[in-house]
Parts: C-alpha cells; structure tokens; sequence
C-alpha cells in the first residue's frame, strides 16, 4: 500500500481494514467498488477523488487539480478538544504538525501487522513451530534469540515513537483488537485461532486478555507498555480496554495491568457495545472514562456486522437516530460522573454535522484521522 498513489477496493465498507489504512498513509481510498477490477485495465492511468463527500469516484484519466492552503493563525479553536487516531508510527511525527490536542486512539494493530508480522503465540512458543514456520520467524527476528522479547521491542518501539511525537500531551493507546481472521494471517496464526462466522463479535478484546490461550501474549504487551512508561520516562500514555462485554471482564483486565508493574497511567474503556452505555454507571466505577468506539456501536445497535454485504450496507451508518440516543446517553453519565468522555469512531471524521452534534452534546474530545482535522475544525469554528 505504501507503493499505490490511491487505493480501491470491490469489497469492504468505510470502517474495513483497507480504508483505515489508506487514512493511515494519506492516501485516497475507495472501497465497495464493486466492478472496479473488471472496469479498471492494467496500466490505464485513472484519477481517484474522495472530496466529493461520501462517494468516491474514479476518472479515467490523469486529471490536473488544485490545493487549497489553509492559515492555522487564522483557524478558529473549536468547544472541544481535537485529537487524532494514529497506528503507523512512521507517520507520528509528520501528524504530529497537524493542530491537535493529543491522540484520541493511538492502535497496535498497525505495528503488529506491519512491523512484527507474527502472532505472538508463535513467539513464545517458537520451539513448537514447524520448519517452515520458524524459518519465516528467523527471517524476521534475526539477531534474537529470546523471540517473545522481539515482539515486545518492537511493539515497545512503535507505541514510543507514538508517544514521543505528541508529547507531553495525552496519548491514548488502544490494546490489541484484531479479530481472530486477522490473527490468523500473521505468521503462525493459524495454529492459534478458531475459525468463527463472524468475527466482529467473537473471541476480540478485553475476552481475550485473560483467557489462557492468550493470556501470555497479552503478557507482552503489558511488558512493551511498561517498557515505554518505564524505561523512556514516556508518563504521556493513558491506556484503553477495547470490545469489553461485562464489568466482570473490565475488572480481570484492571487487575492484569496493575500486576504488571504499569502505574499511575489511566485507564479507559472503549464505549461500542449497547451493555456499556446501559451499565455506564459501573462500568464508570471501575475506568477512568470512556471513548466512543461510534463503528462498532453501530454495528451492534443496529445488527448490520461492519463487514456485512452491499445489499444492506447503506440501510444506515452512526447518524441513525438510535446510534446518536445511545451516545447522548453516555455521554451525559459521564459528565454526571466528572469522568472523560471522547469519541474516536470514524462518524465525526466523515459527518461535520455528526460532529456539532457531539459538540452540542458537551463532548470532552474527539478524534479525527488526521487528512479531516483541518476540514472539521474549520466546520465547527462557524
């Protein structure tokens, strides 16, 4: 993807894997084109457009443009605080020159998928491989010998070039959320992972992180996290429960975290399954606050999966009316509780009008990708 000036798809939906990277590396993105190999021919120059609101579309070819140049001097500072979402760490400090207040949503998924590649149960448990497997990890982790230690540096690496680019101000790092098809491409996945029908609600998240098939590997992110608190003095990082079903499950990930020698960081919880909002009270007795996780929310208010098929895609997205009860909702019981309340779901980077509606809603934060901090800054100085 780091080779490709814009990037299509036939499937996918605006919160699918390719779009959130495309966001990620700056590059026009267009998913749910759903004859685009066939139309599209090898070496035919095309132009793709993703200003023109929610649709993207492709220009047979090479089509002159112009750039419009904002004065940050002039930009008008919104009731709000504006963060951003960042998972590449490469592109931490470029973002980092973006007017912001922080990272709302700092991911792992992008330094596990791009820069260390393997499932962490492969690491631990390298001498269980096969030869094939541990000729593929060998290739990547040359020069360790500890091969668990190669995933905690280089994720240690990754959330510290992260924190470091936005320091002193907050950076709010996310835990793992693959799903279990996401895990079970990396290298050696597939001996560790079910096969579910759908994974946007299986084994994900905070269930993870306790289960004794993963607990180890959750291990070593704690140990790459502290790494990061500890050792680079980095006190910046506050950290975030995603998927976490029950106030039962939030409590056995607290208690993980705080025996792993992290202290004095905060913790959040993502807010993106209805229980959270209907039990906001206790899970607010055990987190520090709570960011809006709007993709999932509305998945699960709504009962279309993120990745469901185009024939009911488009029946709705995150300015449903329900979606949008259920967020006054929380956020209300967190301001109640004087505890933090932000959002970092995709509806505020693509809705201007979603985002006044937080605004109007008394939102503490929000987070944007970083290619909308301009446009939504500007729409809520009005």
């Amino acid at each position: 993807m780091r080779m490709a000036s814009a990037i299509v798809t036939e499937s996918g939906s605006r919160t699918c894997h390719a779009a959130i990277v495309g966001r990620e590396l700056g590059l026009p993105t267009i998913v749910g084109a759903y004859n685009a190999t066939k139309l599209v021919k090898d070496k035919q120059i095309v132009t793709v457009v993703c200003s023109e609101g929610e649709k993207g579309i492709v220009y047979d070819g090479n089509l002159n443009f112009t750039i419009n140049r904002t004065d940050l001097s002039k930009l008008a500072k919104p009731k709000v605080k504006i963060t951003m979402n960042i998972g590449d760490p490469n592109q931490a400090f470029l973002n980092s020159f973006i007017p912001n207040d922080g990272v709302g949503l700092a991911r792992e998924e992008f330094i596990v998928a791009n820069h260390i590649k393997i499932h962490p149960m492969a690491l631990i448990e390298y001498k269980k491989q096969d030869a094939k497997i541990k000729k593929q990890i060998d290739d990547i982790t040359f020069g360790y010998s500890d091969k668990a230690q190669f995933y905690v540096d280089k994720l240690a690496e990754g959330v510290g070039k992260i924190a470091s680019a936005f320091y002193p101000k907050e950076v709010i790092l996310r835990f793992s959320d693959f799903k279990t098809n996401e895990y079970k491409n990396l290298i050696g996945g597939a001996e560790y992972e079910l096969s579910e029908e759908n994974p946007m609600i299986g084994f994900r998240g905070a269930s993870r992180y306790y289960h004794k098939s993963f607990k180890p590997a959750f291990d070593l992110e704690l140990e790459a996290i502290k790494k990061v608190v500890n050792d680079f003095g980095l006190t910046n990082l506050s950290l975030m429960v995603p998927f976490c079903r029950t106030t039962s499950e939030g409590e056995k990930v607290i208690k993980l975290i705080k025996s792993s020698g992290i202290e004095n960081q905060k913790i959040y919880v993502m807010c993106e399954i209805p229980s959270n909002v209907i039990l906001a009270d206790k899970f607010l007795d055990i987190f520090d606050g709570m960011s809006i996780g709007s993709n999932d929310l509305t998945q699960l208010t709504l009962g279309i999966d993120r990745d469901a098929n185009h024939l009911i895609q488009n029946i709705s997205n995150e300015n449903d009316e329900s979606v949008k009860e259920l967020i006054k909702q929380v956020i209300k019981k967190c301001k109640d509780r004087n505890k933090y309340i932000g959002i970092c779901g995709q509806a505020p980077s693509d809705y201007p009008k979603f985002a006044q509606f937080l605004v109007d809603n008394q939102i503490d934060s929000m987070s944007l990708n970083p290619d909308s901090v301009l446009k939504i800054r500007k729409s809520l100085g009005k």
